[in-house]
């Protein structure tokens, strides 16, 4: 019998990408807090990639004590600009501070994820897409905002590649799905070789 799959993220895109891969999972979000590791990671000079796996395997650790028959998904993010990493904005205003820095410029999505049993990493993947914004104008930014609205305070960056946000771009190197929040290509690989997946 296939194990079941639980994940560990209140993000509707990563649920959106599963649903429309033909998985059935439950969702369960990691109750951490994400800043003592991220500054932990940041004192002891760890790349923003290394820090996205170290939460995708914590919260799929947290989530994987309540259901320890399942296979359970973390994932994270963490958008780096240079030498800044960003976290989501909490409101309007950050999520326009933030558009604003990263405008005209080159920044990388660091994405990982992890699939864990009893504690037990199982698999893991990782993927780093670069992405650079246009130069676009203060107008076209004011729009943007007030057009997407509180949907820009679930991502980082502030931008949703499946909505308008892919118009805030004039280039996209790497993994789409990675970009959305999954390397969904390499998870779906594991659970067919796990047997969570047809053949």
């Amino acid at each position: 019998m296939p194990e079941d799959i639980v994940l560990a993220s209140a993000s509707t895109a990563r649920a959106a990408l599963l649903r429309a891969a033909g998985i059935e999972f439950s969702i369960e979000p990691a109750a951490i807090d994400e800043a003592p590791l991220k500054r932990e990671m940041r004192a002891t000079g760890q790349t923003v990639i290394a820090c996205a796996y170290a939460l995708a395997v914590e919260k799929a650790r947290y989530v994987s004590k309540y259901h320890l028959d399942a296979l359970v998904i973390g994932a994270d993010q963490i958008l780096a600009l240079e030498e800044e990493w960003f976290d989501k904005p909490v409101d309007l205003a950050e999520a326009r501070a933030q558009l604003s820095n990263l405008r005209g410029g080159r920044h990388l999505l660091a994405t990982a994820a992890a699939v864990v049993k009893a504690g037990e990493v199982l698999w893991s993947g990782t993927s780093v897409p670069e992405l650079t914004m246009r130069r676009f104008s203060d107008s076209f930014l004011d729009g943007y905002i007030a057009t997407e609205g509180e949907s820009l305070l679930g991502s980082v960056g502030a931008y949703r590649l499946e909505s308008r946000g892919v118009q805030l771009f004039s280039r996209i190197d790497g993994d789409h799905f990675a970009i959305l929040g999954l390397p969904l290509i390499e998870l779906l690989e594991f659970l067919r070789q796990r047997g969570a997946l047809p053949r």
